[in-house]
């Protein structure tokens, strides 16, 4: 198939399928953006058409995509208004490591790179097989409550407790971890304590956290470790996570566990976490 068969006008709604379609070489197919997308930095000077669970038609129209790609069933709706205005949209629901991998390689097939995609895929298999093997030299794992909001408290979706396991730590509530909606992972501040996690890792999607109003929770002051990993790093099911998001989940565990900070692997990209109490 010649380029000119495969999506040439396409709108990301979401960053992580810019950010594939930007390590690709694709980058030039993409017209429209999410308002949220900070990677790569390039990207958000293209038009912006949508927040995550809005967005703005009239302006997608304009752009006259041949594919909206989005992310999850809250874009349902979106989804489906676009539908009902005849354009063509797909939508992946990725939440584990594997279906993370398994979407850049269908996005890599839309565009006829498909090549360049499992390239892509056998480098991010790779990084993180070296930092599990980084985390196998641990004297200990410690037990980790990632803290993805605060009111109500929900406990970590299913990728970033996987993403836990590799980086040299274990999640404490990994019964939680396949279900899809932040509702069904609400879990109680008491109940939190009572699973005696050695760290509190934090990230608030679009909000800075607060360590101190984490520390005030009744208990949880005994938790000496509480760090913020940003949500662009680490709640994007896409490159950033199981790049920047899980070599800053590494650096934090490696702390924690006395050990010495693993040196980046991949140089020039990490933004190292805030590893003061």
């Amino acid at each position: 198939m010649s380029a000119a068969e495969f999506p040439r006008r396409i709108v990301c709604l979401t960053e992580e399928t810019t950010e594939i379609l930007y390590l690709l070489g694709e980058e030039a197919r993409i017209v429209g953006v999410s308002g949220l997308t900070a990677r790569p930095p390039e990207a958000r000077r293209k038009p912006h058409v949508s927040a995550f669970t809005t967005a703005r038609f009239d302006r997608i129209l304009e752009l006259s995509p041949d594919l909206v790609i989005g992310f999850s069933n809250l874009q349902a709706e979106i989804a489906r208004e676009l539908i009902a205005r005849g354009v063509a949209v797909l939508i992946f629901n990725q939440r584990s490591i594997e279906e993370i991998l398994q979407m850049i390689l269908a996005v890599a097939r839309l565009v006829g790179a498909e090549a360049r995609g499992q390239a892509l895929v056998e480098r991010l298999n790779q990084g993180l097989a070296s930092i599990a093997e980084s985390a196998r030299r641990f004297p200990r794992r410690p037990r980790v409550f990632f803290e993805e909001w605060n009111e109500p408290l929900i406990s970590g979706i299913r990728w970033v407790d996987e993403l836990i396991e590799i980086a040299g730590g274990v999640p404490t509530f990994p019964e939680l971890r396949a279900r899809h909606d932040a509702k069904d992972r609400i879990v109680d501040a008491a109940a939190v304590r009572e699973r005696n996690p050695d760290v509190v890792i934090a990230s608030w999607c679009g909000r800075k956290v607060n360590k101190a109003e984490i520390r005030r929770r009744p208990g949880w002051s005994e938790i000496l470790h509480v760090y913020e990993i940003k949500s662009t790093y680490i709640l994007q099911p896409g490159p950033a996570a199981l790049t920047e998001g899980v070599l800053q989940l590494h650096a934090v565990l490696a702390h924690v566990a006395g050990c010495p900070a693993p040196p980046a692997l991949r140089p020039g990209e990490r933004t190292d976490p805030d590893l003061g109490r």
